[in-house]
């Protein structure tokens, strides 16, 4: 008596395990993207606060903060306006770094500073007062722009100003 059982699955139970597999991807997915804008927004805060700590030494030595901008990782000072704003400093390269993470390949953010606002729609001098800012490489709609001031102010350009400094 020769019997023979064939071993293996049926279409119908290799489809339902493909639909909650898609289900529990569909639910874990979302969660997994939200995680990685937390950690990356996390990365660019640290670099705000290092960076406006370089500015304050920056402003121990030379009584006044430097404004520079930052174009795909070419940091470019920006010389104070009018330069005896800063006792005529003009610097020809940062000294600071100037992306988030340890390198500019794996950062998230690319950092830049300026004038902060008056509040009457102007700007202070750079010699009073400076606004660091992370601007994100991939795009984050919910934080945008992180940034924070030498007075202490933090916010952010994007949609959802809860998640910002959280």
């Amino acid at each position: 008596m020769n019997t023979h059982t064939q071993r293996g699955f049926t279409l119908m139970e290799l489809m339902i395990v493909v639909a909650i597999v898609g289900i529990l991807a569909s639910i874990a997915y979302p969660s997994y993207v939200d995680s990685i804008l937390k950690g990356r927004r996390a990365e660019g805060r640290a670099a705000l606060t290092d960076l406006l700590q370089q500015q304050e030494r920056y402003m121990t030595q030379r009584n006044c903060y430097l404004g520079f901008s930052n174009s795909n990782g070419t940091a470019t000072a920006v010389a104070p306006s009018p330069n005896t704003a800063c006792g005529g400093v003009t610097a020809t390269s940062v000294p600071f770094k100037t992306w988030s993470g340890d390198s500019l390949t794996n950062s998230a953010y690319l950092l830049y500073a300026d004038t902060c606002p008056d509040g009457a729609g102007g700007t202070l001098s750079i010699a009073d007062c400076v606004r660091v800012v992370a601007k994100p490489i991939k795009e984050d709609p919910d934080a945008g722009n992180l940034r924070m001031t030498s007075t202490g102010t933090k916010d952010c350009t994007g949609s959802k100003q809860s998640v910002c400094w959280k």
